[in-house]
């Protein structure tokens, strides 16, 4: 097999051949056919999460077949195309586990950043936590799915059922929720970098009333706002834009500081909230509704071995919609 290996901190990834992984028990070993570039990936890549062993393998945005099966598999068979999250396994025994909030398990681990993940041909995934995909779909396509729409869905979800729905970064899980948002009957007002015109326009056919800049204020209070770019300074500028009881969803695993701001921005009941992961309920879920509401992603795709351009261009703003690689 070849995979794209992050081998240290501050490192650029290394195309590399290896042996082929084998599946354990409990384990199928997947064929990529896609794998989508998610800003987590670049935490992992810049050192921005705790505790990575070097080497890994970055990737949970993952579309393949199974290629090889383990002992003890149930429900899965040789060819299924399966879709493999960022939530890799989870321990079924603490108190979150048996509670159903297994997003916050206290022993888990996570594809592409605590176990070898999809910017590779092969990968190996615990067969629980595989998503069944069917057929209809290209590959390139359901990739973004599988981690900016099953966050975007999660963050939709914790946003309540408010009709004027603010998100700030609109990229691969941004424009995901938009539509989800739109199919629901919500209003979206989509805020970008100042400038990012490109991303305004891919709002706008998508179905967003409004787009403007971060900073700008939009023409009606929001119920809600959800915020997909790492940057702290947006959750006071989400704040100023809510109605009495608005709630802000900060969706990333990883967020700059979030600056000081006057209590009264806060006051009258408004929320800051943040998503941890995902559950495979969200899953199920989200999978069903994308289905049924027609949800198609923008992509971008490159060649596996050019993914530290993919991650480059992702970090520069430079993006619309989301980055997939192919093998």
């Amino acid at each position: 097999m070849h995979a794209m290996i992050l081998p240290a901190r501050d490192a650029r990834l290394q195309y590399t051949e290896r042996p082929d992984p084998l599946p354990g028990p409990g384990e199928v070993r997947v064929k990529v056919g896609a794998c989508g570039v998610c800003r987590t990936d670049l935490h992992v890549v810049d050192g921005e999460l705790p505790g990575i062993a070097y080497p890994i393998v970055p990737g949970h945005e993952v579309v393949g077949r199974i290629d090889a099966i383990g002992e003890s598999v149930d429900g899965l068979h040789l060819g299924a195309r399966v879709g493999v999250p960022w939530l890799g396994s989870t321990c079924g025994h603490c108190s979150y586990c048996r509670e159903g909030k297994e997003n916050l398990c206290d022993a888990p681990l996570f594809t592409g950043y605590t176990r070898d993940g999809g910017f590779a041909t092969h990968l190996v995934a615990d067969a629980r936590y595989c998503f069944p995909l069917g057929r209809d779909g290209e590959d390139a396509e359901l990739a973004p799915l599988l981690c900016a729409g099953l966050i975007g869905w999660r963050s939709l979800v914790m946003a309540g059922d408010g009709r004027k729905l603010g998100i700030y970064g609109f990229g691969a899980a941004g424009h995901i929720v938009a539509q989800v948002a739109r199919w629901q009957g919500r209003d979206v007002y989509a805020f970008t970098r100042a400038g990012d015109t490109e991303a305004q326009r891919l709002a706008l056919s998508l179905g967003a009333c409004w787009t403007g800049a971060s900073e700008d204020r939009p023409p009606a209070e929001l119920d809600a706002a959800i915020i997909y770019a790492p940057t702290g300074p947006l959750v006071p500028l989400a704040l100023r834009t809510l109605r009495k009881g608005g709630r802000v969803v900060c969706a990333g695993i990883h967020m700059s500081d979030i600056p000081s701001f006057p209590y009264d921005i806060l006051w009258g009941e408004r929320q800051i909230v943040s998503v941890a992961n995902l559950t495979r309920q969200d899953g199920v879920d989200f999978l069903k509704t994308a289905a049924r509401a027609g949800i198609r992603t923008h992509v971008t795709v490159f060649p596996l071995d050019q993914a530290n351009e993919a991650l480059a261009r992702l970090r520069d703003g430079k993006l619309v919609g989301a980055a997939v690689l192919k093998p």
